[in-house]
């Protein structure tokens, strides 16, 4: 039990955290600890001075706690990466074949019927897919693993007898006290002992993009109740005496004493815990459905047909490798390399969009999403602060207000500040070009924490001083004595204060954060401005700053809803904030909900709200992925987009994670796929082209799968009524080999626009419906063709059956590579729709083959022989027929169950 579910018992209240913590892990208890403790009390627990650790001190502590370096994953040797890529189910078939090949043919055959050719052809076939595999992901994990490499950082630190010096980040202890400025990167998670307007940017660990102030520990301790009602409301990321890994700082300086390094800081515990851990997503488990069903067609099929092929021809050792045949031509062989070419090709046309795939299947999973959840801070928006509003206390904008913020924010030299920034950037200052020449510098009183505001002091043009302050309201109207208002100064009553404070909560509950402006004109003094010259000012107005949202975030979000994807904002900002980004990129809040209160629902709970509610604020990283989960218990494919340090849990659980190549380490470690720029309308194209090669596998599976059971089905029932085999074993593996060849160009077909609109996922019911509907289609006419060789052309005994073979033959390759083009598309073939150049070039020469074969000598060698001229009006009229009754039974098919491929 951990300190906060103890606390909670005590107090007799209930904890629900089941199977995650998701409010203290081990590490933020240790941060807590400590910022309740004065500051001697901090150094006397870790045995350290002010002055620093001795060097001696500080080679022990690295003995026992290890370098300052978080877990990460390193990329595997290619050696493992090439063993990986035979681990697939498809794979696993094929190899089962080629050893029982082996086996029938080679090894246990005699010499002189001994064949390699089944052997060699399904080797090449697991060697096309396997190398193409291997290349495509060992290149895509050395190009994010450049992505991932950092520059070599340093820490100021000061030690005992060396005072302050640079020392590399990874070799800072516990109890070493280091010295921090703006732009500085925190090295460690430390205790601050003393701080100059420290300002520091924790948007990586909590989504907010406002700095946050920070302030050095207390030297007095809370008394008990204090110290209970504290321990059981806190969190970790709202203390405001402790820095953590990661975070930079924005403004200010600090010296603080490092409290954990490695991955005991509150960064490296969520580090550690990722590290390795992928659960299966969407793709793995279709792949390993679709897997099972064909084994389990196998399993009944082939053992029928070996069984009758024995007993009704009496060679049991040619009917062991007809049904090896079989099970060769039930098994779509060229899955592995169609789905392995598709990704590939995706792969690479994503890369030209600027994105890396680290890895292959997260192409389809994109495209299988219905379920998108994004961070909001720059994602949604900049990740920058902007100048939203300058108004007077009545709400009108004013150029007067905004003169005075300018002037303040050009003037004052203390620490940089983006609000400062975003004032002096913002694109009305140009109607007020020059100002600050005319109202010249005299002094300045730099900001403090403890005031919370900051002035300057200018020359008036007629020559009196005009002190410009400005800060946070409440301390702002302390000092203030009148209020500008209607064109006049008129004394600040109740009244008014009531007002002005009144009008700032309200910009505050549009999502503004806000600063107001006041001014005091007088005459020049001789001795320098301080703090106490900020009184009796006049309040102007106040300004207001916003992450704005992006201009690209409401089309790419309406675009997601037009294909199908539900957009779920998860971000650990305020609800206010949300509320308003979510307003100006249109997405429509059905339901929000606090991190806190998802802390206290059950999983069943949680699961149906996370159907009903799209917002989620003030969210921890593991209540991020609390949600994740459950969507996906719900039956969704769930995409994830951030790019933050609390966003590195949900990134890994997601069926697809995506991060920016500027994201924290971890979140690109647990990112399937990296973009090089940070756009939804980036990630909405990803999703369409994840579902175009989606589409393109699934008509390799669906036509491959229903022609070959049809063929299986044909051969069963023939099995019993002739007195010879259909067909050669050899003739099933050629028929097949010429067939897959021509199906290696599916990934440059075209997928129609309308198949992209909808999400798109693995459905092995509806793999097998399509095979059990088209299968036998086919097989009718197969049939019409067996009457046609047995009757028409005199095939009918055994001393005929290469002319009964071969003209099966023909009609099974030109008819299955046909009638892809029939299949395809959902549309009207070569009128609504017509298949790519590469695609109409590799099947025509195939037919051409297939039509030709039986003539030449090589056909002669493998048992075919030549056709008769009457055989071939024949085909043709079977051909156009089945045509047309696939187009029929298609059109039938998608009114019935609504879908096609």
């Amino acid at each position: 039990m951990n300190i906060k579910d103890f606390l909670l018992k005590l107090a007799g209240q209930e904890t629900h955290y089941e199977e995650v913590d998701t409010a203290v892990t081990e590490a933020s208890e240790r941060l807590i600890r400590f910022s309740l403790l004065p500051p001697q009390d901090v150094l006397r627990d870790l045995d350290a001075s002010r002055e620093g650790l001795p060097e001696w001190a500080v080679l022990q502590r690295l003995t026992r706690f290890g370098r300052n370096e978080l877990a990460h994953e390193a990329v595997s040797p290619w050696y493992r990466q090439l063993l990986a890529a035979f681990v697939d189910p498809f794979i696993g078939i094929l190899i089962a074949l080629a050893v029982t090949s082996l086996l029938t043919e080679v090894i246990l055959a005699p010499p002189a019927e001994q064949d390699m050719t089944s052997v060699i052809i399904i080797a090449v076939m697991i060697s096309i897919s396997v190398g193409l595999t291997f290349a495509q992901e060992y290149q895509a994990s050395h190009a994010a693993d450049e992505l991932l490499r950092l520059v070599q950082h340093t820490a100021t630190v000061q030690r005992e007898g060396t005072g302050r010096h640079a020392v590399a980040t990874t070799e800072l202890v516990p109890g070493d006290i280091v010295h921090l400025a703006a732009g500085d990167i925190i090295p460690a998670d430390v205790y601050l002992l003393d701080t100059t307007s420290l300002s520091v940017n924790e948007a990586a660990l909590t989504g907010e993009s406002l700095p946050v102030d920070k302030e050095p520990g207390r030297d007095q301790v809370l008394d008990k109740t204090a110290r209970s009602e504290f321990l059981r409301t806190a969190s970790a990321l709202d203390l405001n005496n402790i820095g953590f890994t990661g975070t930079h700082v924005v403004s200010g300086a600090a010296r603080a004493v490092v409290v954990a390094t490695g991955n005991d800081t509150y960064f490296g515990s969520m580090s550690q815990e990722l590290v390795g851990h992928h659960p299966p997503t969407s793709f793995d488990k279709g792949v390993n459905q679709v897997s099972v069903l064909l084994i389990r067609f196998m399993l009944v099929m082939v053992p029928i047909i070996f069984l009758i092929n024995g007993l009704t021809k009496g060679d049991w050792f040619q009917a062991l490798l007809f049904g090896l045949a079989v099970a060769v031509g039930l098994t779509p062989e060229m899955l592995p390399t169609v789905v392995t070419a598709n990704l590939a090709k995706g792969t690479v046309e994503m890369a030209s969009q600027n994105t890396i795939v680290k890895r292959l299947s997260a192409i389809q999973n994109l495209g299988a999403i219905n379920v998108l959840c994004t961070d909001k801070t720059g994602t949604l928006t900049y990740d920058t602060v902007g100048l939203e509003s300058y108004l007077t206390v009545d709400g009108d904008e004013n150029l007067e207000v905004l003169k005075y913020a300018y002037l303040n924010s050009y003037h004052q030299t203390g620490l940089n500040n983006p609000m400062d920034e975003a004032v002096v950037a913002h694109e009305d200052v140009q109607k007020i070009a020059g100002v600050e020449q005319t109202y010249p510098k005299v002094g300045e009183i730099p900001f403090e924490t403890a005031r919370r505001r900051m002035s300057v002091i200018v020359r008036n043009p007629d020559g009196r001083h005009l002190l410009i302050c400005k800060g946070a309201i409440a301390e702002l109207l302390s000092i203030s004595t009148a209020v500008w208002k209607d064109g006049a100064a008129l004394p600040l009553t109740d009244d008014l204060r009531d007002e002005i404070a009144s009008a700032a909560g309200e910009m505050n509950e549009a999502g503004l954060r806000v600063l107001v402006v006041a001014r005091k004109l007088g005459e020049p003094k001789r001795h320098h401005y301080g703090p106490e010259d900020e009184s009796d000012l006049t309040v102007v107005g106040f300004i207001g700053f916003l992450d704005p949202p992006k201009e690209s975030a409401g089309p790419a979000v309406a675009a997601l809803q037009s294909r199908g994807v539900k957009v779920r904002v998860i971000t650990g900002d305020n609800e206010i904030v949300t509320r308003r980004i979510c307003r100006e990129i249109g997405l429509e809040i059905d339901g929000l909900l606090q991190g806190y209160q998802v802390d206290h629902m059950a999983d069943d709970v949680l699961q149906k709200a996370s159907e009903e509610v799209n917002v989620f604020v003030r969210m921890a990283p593991l209540q991020k992925s609390r949600v994740i989960d459950a969507l996906k218990r719900n039956g969704n494919t769930v995409g994830f987009l951030g790019d933050g340090i609390n966003d590195a849990p949900a990134l890994r659980d997601a069926d697809v994670g995506v991060s920016v190549d500027n994201a924290v380490d971890i979140a690109k470690e647990s990112a399937d796929i990296i973009l090089l720029e940070k756009d939804l309308l980036v990630l909405e194209a990803g999703v369409g082209r994840g579902r175009h090669v989606f589409g393109n596998i699934m008509k390799y599976i669906k036509i491959t799968a229903s022609s070959n059971f049809g063929n299986v089905f044909s051969v069963l029932v023939a099995s019993v009524f002739l007195p010879f085999t259909p067909m050669l074993p050899l003739h099933l593996l050629i028929q097949n080999l010429l067939y897959d060849v021509s199906q290696i160009s599916i990934p440059w077909d075209h997928v129609d626009e309308e198949y992209t609109h909808r999400p798109r996922s693995w459905n092995p019911a509806s793999i097998a419906r399509f095979m059990i509907v088209l299968g036998p289609l086919s097989s009718i006419f197969d049939f019409t063709t067996f009457a046609l060789l047995w009757y028409g052309l005199g095939a009918n005994t055994v001393e005929q059956q290469s002319l009964f073979q071969s003209g099966w033959f023909i009609l099974g390759l030109v008819s299955q590579t046909l009638i892809f083009h029939m299949i395809r598309t959902s549309k009207l073939p070569f009128v609504e729709s017509i298949a790519s150049r590469p695609v109409l070039i590799a099947t025509g020469v195939v037919i051409v083959i297939g039509l030709v074969l039986p003539f030449t000598p090589y056909g002669a060698a493998v048992g075919f022989q030549p056709l008769p001229g009457s055989y071939f009006p024949w085909l043709f009229v079977t051909l156009v027929s089945y045509c047309v009754a696939i187009q029929l039974v298609k059109v039938w098919y998608i009114r019935r169950f609504d879908m096609w491929l």
